[in-house]
């Protein structure tokens, strides 16, 4: 049996999933399979810890490792599994002694993870089955909010120097990759805890005038109250950062926005999109959003919904909450269950009709889009596209949109 390593959550842990894969090609071992698990909801951790289950059932000799957010802040819970061979916290799970020895190390290797004061670069030259890669360029938060165990999961702030950065960057460029995308647990909190505190603006800026050869960068997950003026700059005027900006919004009610601990407000993201939006016409944003946070009203939830339209957000995250000990949220009054789930639904429902106005707006537009796999490629707001033809999976292509289906675009090649 070859190695595994199956991936839950984030960005951030399908960029350090490869970094695992190439941990376990150097270790030599064999039947090896890496959980690289999420601990956002109890949802998330059922399912890899059901996942363990069938691979155990499945594979018998396997080396089973649990790794990742919930490893991180539950060792516990794993160690009590009879299938899990071993348990990596955060911080092993990219130390390549990590996977030597599997079977007589210690079973669990989990430690302060708020005693990790730097974020090392690893170098990745390639991400299996995918046609852009991902860089880490920070980890960690130093924010609370009252939802949120990830801070527990991950640690404090930390970043990855630029001079790292742009060597992982060049690397993939000559590896072939046409597209990079920017990922971190808190990524505009980059650079505070680096010599001169450079922002997140300026490293995107150098890293774009440093790899002139990179054609596409893509930001993931942002917070608008941590957007700077040169970010703004770049996001508004600069062609090779894509016009897909996804937000960390959460709730579109004051209120509800206060209670969690954000930084920002409604009316803070209104103004962030409509500034974007006049600089950049096509853009395309995305959000996350808890449905049926702790005391949220009938009426705090149609502020956020009405939220959806008047911004006009066309990619959303849903998550009906989910309690999770240690949390404050955990210890306010709850919304039902069957009721989070309805709302959650609702917005669903109210993303699909944004993308469905949008997607007809963009009839007779001229792109270039990246292809991920057959027919299928991506725009440059990363709305889907199918194509008439065969090309090699990330390569660009210019194609004029003809056709809505569903929630996707018609295109043929130009």
């Amino acid at each position: 049996m070859t190695n595994q390593v199956i991936t839950f959550g984030c960005r951030l842990n399908t960029f350090e999933s490869e970094v695992i894969k190439d941990a376990i090609a150097k270790s030599g071992d064999e039947n090896i399979i890496v959980f690289n698990t999420c601990a956002v909801t109890k949802e998330a951790e059922r399912q890899a810890r059901q996942a363990i289950r069938k691979a155990r059932k499945k594979n018998p000799d396997a080396k089973i490792i649990v790794t990742g957010c919930s490893a991180q802040i539950s060792p516990e819970m794993y160690a009590a599994m009879p299938e899990v061979s071993k348990i990596l916290g955060n911080s092993e799970k990219l130390e390549a002694t990590s996977y030597l020895d599997i079977s007589g190390s210690e079973r669990v290797q989990v430690n302060d993870i708020m005693s990790i004061t730097e974020t090392a670069s690893h170098m990745v030259s390639s991400f299996e089955g995918r046609v852009r890669a991902f860089v880490q360029v920070q980890n960690g938060c130093n924010h609370r909010c009252t939802f949120c165990i990830i801070p527990y999961g991950r640690g404090n702030s930390r970043s990855v120097p630029i001079g790292e950065i742009v060597a992982q960057v060049k690397k993939l460029v000559e590896a072939g990759y046409m597209e990079v995308v920017i990922t971190g647990v808190d990524i505009t909190d980059y650079g505070k805890d680096l010599p001169a505190s450079p922002s997140f603006g300026s490293m995107i800026k150098r890293l774009l005038a440093l790899v002139p050869e990179l054609p596409r960068l893509r930001i993931s997950s942002i917070d608008v109250a941590e957007v700077d003026e040169e970010l703004m700059h770049l996001i508004k005027y600069e062609p090779r950062v894509m016009p897909h900006i996804h937000i960390s919004l959460q709730a579109g009610d004051n209120m509800v926005l206060k209670r969690m601990k954000r930084r920002h407000c409604r009316e803070d993201v209104l103004r962030f999109v409509e500034e974007v939006r006049k600089a950049r016409p096509e853009v395309a944003f995305g959000a996350d959003i808890i449905a049926g946070f702790p005391t949220e009203t009938d009426e705090m939830f149609e502020n956020t919904l009405n939220l959806v339209h008047e911004a006009g957000l066309q990619f959303l995250h849903v998550f009906p909450y989910s309690e999770r000990e240690g949390t404050p949220a955990a210890k306010m009054p709850q919304v039902a269950g069957n009721i989070r789930k309805e709302r959650a639904e609702k917005l669903r429902n109210a993303g699909d009709v944004e993308l469905a106005k949008f997607l007809s707006g963009k009839i007779n537009k001229n792109v270039n889009a990246i292809i991920e796999k057959e027919n299928l490629a991506r725009c440059e707001d990363f709305t889907s596209v199918r194509i008439n033809g065969e090309f090699e999976a990330g390569s660009i292509v210019p194609v004029t949109l003809v056709a809505v289906e569903g929630l996707e675009l018609v295109g043929k090649i130009v």
